[in-house]
């Protein structure tokens, strides 16, 4: 197994159809509840075990899933709501290296991402299939549809999860 991509390579094939559009819904819906079983009832010693060799920590991915999903839910705003925006990328690395990401107890980011996939479901269930053709513009990947962002971060989800219930796992933490 790959432990950089427990649950494989993102791929896409889109653009989606209606199913696969709400299959995507339900699983970013789906997120903060598959993290919260994730890391139940760690240690503050394996909250700090880095998912692979030179990876992040658990509190590292537990806290970047809400940094990333915050900035896709804007960039879906941004996209509904102009013409073709430009967004800012971000470096991930170094927001996982802040004192909030290396110190804030984990049920703070658990939180915010129960309430941020709250917003973030309602808005994408109201999307009329054409609204999901709108596009932003990523500084270094291009041209990027709402249909594309919504099965990337589906697949997002379940890829940070994977990285944690794989360790533990192979650690034999029950």
């Amino acid at each position: 197994m790959d432990l950089s991509y427990p649950i494989g390579r993102f791929s896409w094939e889109g653009p989606n159809t209606p199913a696969q559009r709400m299959h995507f819904i339900n699983e970013i819906a789906a997120t903060p509840g598959h993290l919260r079983n994730a890391v139940a009832g760690l240690s503050a010693e394996q909250i700090e075990t880095p998912y692979r060799p030179g990876g992040w920590t658990v509190r590292q991915v537990v806290h970047h899933i809400p940094d990333s999903h915050l900035n896709s839910y804007t960039r879906f705003k941004f996209a509904l709501t102009e013409e073709h925006p430009m967004i800012k990328s971000y470096d991930e690395g170094l927001w996982a290296e802040l004192e909030d990401t290396r110190s804030t107890p984990i049920d703070v980011s658990l939180a915010l991402l129960d309430a941020l996939h709250q917003r973030w479901t309602t808005l994408l269930r109201s999307l009329a299939p054409e609204e999901y053709q709108r596009t932003f513009q990523h500084p270094q990947i291009g041209a990027v549809s709402l249909d594309k962002n919504l099965a990337l971060y589906a697949w997002h989800g379940a890829h940070h999860v994977g990285h944690i219930t794989s360790l533990r796992e192979r650690m034999g933490w029950k």
